[in-house]
């Protein structure tokens, strides 16, 4: 999920370049155009700028980050001298700074709490990515876009709803996607697995309903400052919505969480009666924050760091975890992630500080303490790394498939499905099927390295077997 949590800094990114476009003159003439490159936040993503004239004759700019189904955000001024490029970005607290060379490519660094390559090339057209699975019309279904607020009007959400053909009455799931902010089709890479999961299901007499997230397309709300706690009330939302439809049959309505949204699921299930079955798609089963120390420890693994660097590491990740948990304010976090780490430094070799953290100097250290008391320190975080998810999964009654990827390097697969076992063994639940398919990984695709990285490598979408084993799961138990 510390994955997820990247992402969020990249779909905000707002682009109010500084610039003033007197100081361009001709000289600006050679950054109309557009520019492409990939941004490595433990994952390459795609960064576009657009630049052209506006009707003043100053430069104007857009800014895409369509791996994460971001476009044109507007752009504000520009800072050109010579061949230096600057862009700053105050709403995220970073900047830019470049070097334009021969009009068609710019080498620079990104700086928002750490510092990263960002290099362009100015392309004609923007790269393209193969995504055969994405649904395309005509559809053998209905598809509805649909608005529709919660109880007191405070969110208004924006949904698509798939009806299979027929007359119905039709089984129907709500979608939950995982951690960040996340569209209708929880949107990644170009990738669109919610929809390539309700298009399956549709065919094959599902009904299905997939929401924007709070503050995200369509849907209002206040996302940064919500907890898991706070997208299961919007599930909530979305059931009640869905079993007012005239064409569902409400003995046979559940869920479909991937990610957070398998752990999000079991909350709402837990404390209602009519949800007849839920579907764990890389569900958490251990405490938050063994999970996120454990996730940290594959990801690094992958990469090629050493075992014992990667053993060093971990309990003070632990540490830091408990750290986050334990502070009462933000300076008191940072002097005790600070002693954390400093006593990480000093009992550890040095290869191994700088193979798991980056780190090797005191600034790099400054800079990697304020990273994680940034990303970690919020309200969403703080509940993740405490969460339970036995609490939930032993009150449930529903029915229950829990599923994981053998390659899943985000929710590891044996110790979650091991936990998710035990507690629904303790459950009222008599109904519960748990699966590892071999291959996958987080997203459910068919992987090759295997490594985070390679998810918008992948053409594949959403594994055709992970879906097969979904659709006769609920057609065998919705009967």
């Amino acid at each position: 999920m510390t994955f997820a949590r990247m992402k969020k800094k990249i779909h905000s990114l707002s682009c109010l370049l500084l610039l003033a476009a007197a100081s361009l003159g001709q000289s600006g003439a050679g950054l109309l155009g557009t520019w492409e490159g990939k941004l490595h936040v433990g994952v390459a993503l795609r960064i576009v700028l657009h630049f052209s004239r506006d009707s003043a004759g100053k430069i104007a700019g857009t800014m895409d980050s369509p791996d994460q189904g971001v476009n044109g955000i507007p752009c504000g001024e520009v800072s050109l001298i010579g061949d230096s490029l600057h862009l700053a970005i105050p709403a995220v607290a970073g900047h830019y700074d470049g070097r334009l060379i021969e009009d068609s490519s710019i080498d620079g660094r990104w700086k928002q709490s750490v510092s990263l390559v960002l290099n362009l090339k100015k392309v004609i057209k923007v790269s393209e990515l193969v995504r055969p699975q994405t649904p395309k019309p005509p559809y053998p279904y209905r598809s509805l876009d649909l608005e529709y607020d919660n109880l007191d009007k405070t969110i208004h959400y924006g949904a698509t709803l798939t009806i299979p053909s027929g007359l119905g009455p039709f089984p129907a799931v709500v979608l939950i996607t995982g951690s960040g902010p996340q569209n209708r089709d929880e949107e990644i890479f170009g990738h669109k697995p919610f929809a390539v999961i309700a298009d399956y299901l549709a065919r094959r007499g599902v009904e299905v309903l997939r929401v924007d997230d709070r503050a995200v397309g369509k849907s209002t709300g206040d996302f940064l400052h919500a907890t898991s706690a706070d997208f299961a009330q919007d599930v909530n939302t979305s059931l009640d919505f869905l079993k007012q439809r005239p064409e569902v049959d409400t003995k046979r309505i559940g869920l479909i969480g991937h990610s957070e949204g398998g752990m999000i699921a079991p909350i709402v299930a837990a404390g209602r009666t009519d949800v007849n079955f839920i579907i764990l798609l890389a569900g958490p089963g251990v405490k938050g924050s063994v999970l996120l120390a454990k996730q940290n420890a594959d990801i690094l693994l992958s990469e090629g760091v050493n075992a014992k660097a990667v053993d060093s590491f971990l309990p003070v990740f632990l540490g830091m975890e408990s750290d986050i948990m334990d502070s009462p304010d933000s300076a008191s976090l940072n002097k005790s992630l600070t002693q954390t780490f400093d006593q990480f430094r000093k009992n550890t070799p040095a290869p191994y500080v700088l193979a798991t953290t980056n780190v090797y100097n005191d600034s790099t250290e400054q800079a990697y303490v304020k990273g994680i008391s940034t990303q970690m320190n919020t309200a969403w975080f703080r509940y993740f790394l405490s969460f339970e998810p036995s609490r939930y999964l032993e009150k449930l009654h529903c029915r229950v498939l829990a599923l994981n990827g053998s390659r899943d390097l985000q929710v590891a697969p044996d110790i979650n499905l091991g936990a998710i076992k035990e507690a629904l063994h303790k459950s009222h639940s008599r109904h519960y099927d748990l699966e590892k398919i071999p291959g996958l990984n987080h997203l459910f695709q068919t992987c090759n390295k295997c490594q985070v990285e390679e998810y918008g490598e992948l053409e594949e979408t959403f594994s055709p077997v992970a879906l097969k084993v979904m659709g006769d799961w609920i057609d065998r138990e919705t009967k």
